[in-house]
């Protein structure tokens, strides 16, 4: 894919189908417990636009000790240089890297890993064309964008740190990539300036969720149900699908946590 932009246009992405323990899986208010019927049946949606967007697809089974597994992004960091495997904040999510890393270490020759004692999560990792923005949550601390930064400078990387507002759970619960100079934010995390120098489309009033979207080729994936962000993106000259994530959200996810996208 020699002269693409790879912060939104890729070849390949690495997806796990969601297990039965996803009922215990973490969340920061309980609106109920996931129906895995219905999560199912949405990531089957989800795999099968990745493929029409022009992605193969790595989907990993499910992984019954980690009811969280299916949100792959935090485990990995995925650029053209190589990958770099991240130490979530959660601690009941530190096992899962390690059952990525196999994975990662089949299609990337150039690994690195956030070694501690600081923590990263991918969900708080926005990387475009120009810098890769990092925000400090409660999940991802400043001394593990410090170990990030060091890596991506030996890479010749820019990394900014930004402050996720309070409540929020990761950098891109509130922002997504649209192209390489667009971005979909949320009201309150536009307002903060972090996003200055980009062209920016907020989410509708009411629509904050919509924020978690991905830019893949040519398509834009984001959540069902939220139709007026759906029509500023169409408008815009997007080409959206819009995917059920009603289940997904029960656990704070969204549509970049299913997966690791990469050229």
């Amino acid at each position: 894919m020699s002269g693409k932009d790879p912060s939104w246009q890729f070849g390949r992405a690495i997806t796990r189908r969601p297990g039965k323990s996803i009922t215990g899986g973490l969340r920061a208010v309980d609106t109920g417990a996931p129906d895995l019927s219905v999560m199912l049946r949405h990531h089957a949606d989800y795999v099968a636009t990745l493929k029409e967007a022009g992605a193969e697809v790595t989907e990993l089974p499910p992984l019954e000790s980690h009811p969280d597994a299916v949100f792959v992004e935090d485990t990995a960091l995925c650029l053209p240089e190589g990958a770099i495997l991240m130490r979530p904040g959660a601690p009941s999510r530190l096992g899962e890297v390690a059952e990525m890393a196999p994975v990662i270490r089949s299609l990337f020759p150039e690994i690195r890993q956030i070694e501690g004692p600081g923590t990263i999560e991918g969900g708080d990792i926005l990387t475009t064309s120009r810098e890769v923005l990092v925000g400090q949550s409660a999940r991802t601390n400043p001394e593990g964008i410090a170990e990030l930064a060091a890596i991506l400078d030996g890479w010749g990387r820019t990394l900014r740190e930004v402050r996720v507002p309070d409540g929020v759970l990761h950098f891109k619960t509130d922002c997504s990539l649209l192209d390489g100079d667009t971005i979909l934010a949320t009201d309150r995390l536009a307002a903060s300036g972090c996003f200055e120098g980009y062209r920016v489309i907020r989410t509708a009033p009411g629509e904050e969720a919509a924020a978690n979207a991905i830019r893949f080729n040519d398509l834009v994936l984001m959540a069902a149900g939220f139709p007026a962000t759906a029509r500023t993106l169409r408008d815009a000259g997007y080409e959206v699908r819009e995917i059920g994530n009603t289940e997904c959200a029960k656990l704070d996810g969204g549509m970049s946590c299913l997966s690791l996208r990469f050229q």
